[in-house]
């Protein structure tokens, strides 16, 4: 860079770039004024160190303030408000974290529904005719079943054939609850087995996979049926109940491996009964985490 001579001297600034530095008023040598120079470079030297020492307070105060508002924070309702006062000078800020601690928490975990359903002593619910089978009819995706006769017993073997007297008496079982439902020429008995556990539903369900049934229901305009000809049959078990299906033709006709609405029929039963003993479960579960 060169530095003319002529006209006004520029003001050299050491915070302005681009700025000229001084040089003498007098000769022609080309000489800077080095007295001029020092000068210059002790006011940047002192310039520096303010603006550090201040840089030093801003950050003191930014920590006070964090302070300040986690307290706020703490204490309040997750929102601190207004504007902090009489923040702590750079000597009163406490060392070590600023953030309050606090020791975790966790929710209880949610009541099985299953615990509730699997034994007597917690299955306590009110249970009947009515309250497995409520209403008059039964809707499954698009179709209708209409409710008929329903039964309850405690004499479990009464309501049972092939097998399953026996496996019945044998497990333990302490009542028998039965509905029947019809729809297109085809019906069906559903059969609700209670045990006072789940290991004695469960054995039941494995005794009785052959040759063991409920009894068809017939009443309230269903005619007898699945007496002689060939039916249907469904077996299965969750927490302290065992449920079985009798399905057939309400003329009387035996069923075949092409009867998809017989098997569609007993299929839609079995997921009837499961989801009206495990909201069971459900409803029980929630009370007692609500007392």
């Amino acid at each position: 860079m060169s530095y003319g001579q002529g006209g006004p001297q520029s003001q050299w600034d050491p915070w302005k770039p681009n700025s000229q530095q001084p040089w003498t008023n007098g000769g022609d040598d080309g000489t800077p004024d080095w007295a001029a120079l020092a000068e210059a470079s002790e006011t940047r030297n002192k310039r520096r160190k303010l603006l550090f020492i201040g840089g030093g307070a801003l950050a003191t105060v930014a920590v006070g303030t964090a302070v300040a508002l986690a307290v706020v924070s703490a204490n309040g309702d997750n929102h601190a408000s207004g504007n902090p006062t009489n923040l702590p000078a750079s000597a009163s800020v406490p060392s070590g974290s600023a953030t309050p601690s606090f020791a975790p928490t966790s929710a209880p975990p949610p009541l099985d529904p299953k615990d509730f359903i699997s034994s007597s002593k917690k299955d306590t619910a009110p249970l009947s005719a009515g309250t497995l089978f409520p209403g008059t009819q039964l809707t499954m995706g698009d179709t209708v079943y209409k409710k008929g006769a329903t039964a309850d017993t405690t004499s479990c073997a009464t309501a049972a054939g092939g097998k399953l007297p026996k496996i019945l008496t044998a497990n333990g079982c302490t009542r028998l609850i039965r509905a029947t439902y019809t729809h297109g020429g085809v019906a069906a008995t559903v059969g609700v087995a209670v045990f006072d556990s789940q290991a004695e539903a469960t054995k039941v369900k494995a005794q009785a996979a052959k040759n063991a049934m409920v009894r068809a229901l017939p009443g309230k305009g269903v005619k007898d049926f699945c007496n002689a000809a060939v039916c249907l049959t469904t077996t299965n078990a969750v927490g302290r109940y065992a449920y079985f299906t009798t399905v057939g033709f309400t003329d009387g006709k035996n069923v075949t491996g092409k009867d998809t609405q017989v098997f569609t029929t007993g299929t839609n039963l079995q997921d009837f009964i499961f989801n009206q003993i495990y909201r069971r479960g459900q409803a029980q579960a929630s009370a007692a985490a609500n007392q």
